[in-house]
């Protein structure tokens, strides 16, 4: 005989309205209830039917989290938020890759939408107005997150990009370095083109010319990150620090350096954008700009709940995350 949910509250010593708030994730209901009664559930094998349940609420309890890919380290970060948000609120997560591919995403939120998802947050290509849009108008939440998205009439939740890789040029500059490289992403995408903004800003703040010879900008990958630190070392002038905006490209990097026997900082000092832990623990250190990955998917959940509790509507707002630069031992003064 199948386990119910009267089943479920009597063994956690509730009420079965109780059990059902304590299991969709209310908050009216106390961490110890829940608890008590999820307990129960995982004990009796007790499963919701979210089908039904969805019928009578019009709420599936489903979120969408599309990504471009799982490379990147403060995807990660945000997928953990994300999840433990969901779950803490009684939502299951539908996880989406699309390789930034425009045509993979639209097919994707499309799907979400055909899933009945009750919101969705895209870290995405930048180009998927039309399909969020769509989301938006069968009365669903979207959030886009980390890329900017023309025509989108979503809320939109960035880093401070443009501050922090102001702040990661400066530094250099400060420490005595004219010829900067940069590595970073294509145009196309916010963090692009604000990075790029940022480092031309301190630069020309501080009376330096734009080299576009000892500029790469491509896409967010591996392989390109290694060719573009390889052009860099083989060019005829060589530069003396390098601020590598395009956190994929890290991966490839930071091996070549090694590979080709850089030492950082005594040839190069080197400050990467996107924080994560294994920057810390590398020889040496390396500096980074934060862009603050937890508290960009926290304050984009927060807006996607609200809007699925009907407590704001979309309006097309930006929110920034300030960034900060941490300072390691990656970097030195000429």
């Amino acid at each position: 005989m199948a386990v119910t949910l009267i089943d479920v509250a009597s063994a956690a010593g509730v009420s079965r309205s109780t059990a059902s708030r304590a299991l969709s994730g209310s908050s009216l209901i106390s961490p110890e209830t829940r608890a008590a009664v999820e307990d129960a559930a995982r004990v009796l094998g007790y499963r919701p039917n979210r089908a039904a349940s969805a019928l009578r609420s019009n709420r599936s309890h489903l979120i969408g989290l599309v990504m471009n890919n799982l490379l990147n380290a403060t995807f990660h970060t945000v997928a953990e938020v994300v999840q433990k948000r969901a779950a803490a609120s009684g939502f299951q997560v539908l996880l989406c890759i699309t390789d930034a591919d425009p045509a993979r995403e639209d097919d994707v939120l499309a799907m979400l939408g055909e899933h009945g998802v009750d919101g969705t947050i895209v870290i995405g290509s930048g180009r998927s107005a039309a399909a969020s849009n769509a989301l938006l108008a069968q009365g669903r939440a979207v959030v886009n997150l980390i890329r900017s998205v023309k025509g989108s009439s979503a809320s939109t939740v960035l880093a401070d990009d443009v501050t922090g890789a102001r702040d990661a040029t400066a530094h250099l500059v400060e420490l005595g370095h004219r010829r900067i490289g940069y590595i970073g992403g294509t145009e196309d995408a916010t963090s692009g083109r604000e990075r790029f903004e940022g480092y031309c800003s301190a630069l020309t703040d501080a009376g330096i010319a734009i080299d576009d010879s000892i500029v790469r900008k491509g896409p967010f990958s591996t392989e390109f990150g290694a060719d573009a630190i390889n052009s860099l070392l083989d060019a005829p002038e060589a530069m003396t620090a390098l601020y590598a905006a395009n956190h994929e490209a890290v991966f490839g990097i930071l091996p070549t350096l090694v590979g080709r026997g850089v030492s950082v900082p005594n040839e190069l000092s080197l400050i990467c954008h996107e924080d994560m832990p294994w920057l810390a623990m590398w020889q040496p250190a390396i500096t980074v700009v934060d862009n603050g990955a937890a508290q960009l998917a926290n304050v984009a959940m927060d807006i996607l709940f609200q809007q699925i509790k009907g407590s704001v509507e979309p309006d097309g707002r930006t929110y920034r995350i300030g960034a900060r630069l941490v300072e390691r031992n990656s970097c030195a003064a000429l």
